[in-house]
């Protein structure tokens, strides 16, 4: 099994060993995963530090310059109230709402946006799959 594969297990893992019968955040980290993974040439990293994070970290095939072009992390300071917090560079996305906080120098020394989801929120998921799609154009022509 190679790294991709076992990313992709280890989160599969992650979704379904994750408790309690509603859990949006649980909903929204698997429709990312899932939209990333149809994306051609999209492969990840998973990095599990219970307690504190869950991150799912996306790179294209094509990417040179940067080991990912977004990060999609499960806040796990308290189980039951887990949150999402979704970032990427600043020179990968727009963020034509105004939406995300800007990160200087957040994401390995360069500047970022992050959007932080605490609620099932159907319009930031949709505003936050565009950035991810428009993360995955920018990291395939890089």
């Amino acid at each position: 099994m190679d790294a991709a594969q076992t990313a992709a297990q280890e989160i599969e893992s992650f979704l379904n060993s994750w408790p309690g019968e509603v859990q949006p955040m649980r909903d929204w980290f698997g429709r990312f995963y899932r939209e990333l993974a149809s994306l051609e040439g999209v492969t990840f990293t998973f990095a599990a530090r219970p307690g504190v994070s869950y991150s799912m970290r996306p790179v294209h095939k094509h990417q040179k310059e940067k080991a990912l072009f977004a990060i999609v992390d499960v806040i796990d300071d308290d189980p039951g109230e887990r949150w999402l917090s979704v970032c990427f560079y600043e020179d990968m996305i727009t963020d034509p709402a105004g939406r995300g906080e800007i990160i200087p120098g957040g994401l390995s020394g360069q500047d970022g946006y992050c959007f932080d989801m605490y609620e099932n929120d159907e319009e930031l998921a949709g505003y936050l799959l565009g950035r991810l799609q428009e993360a995955a154009a920018a990291a395939a022509g890089d």
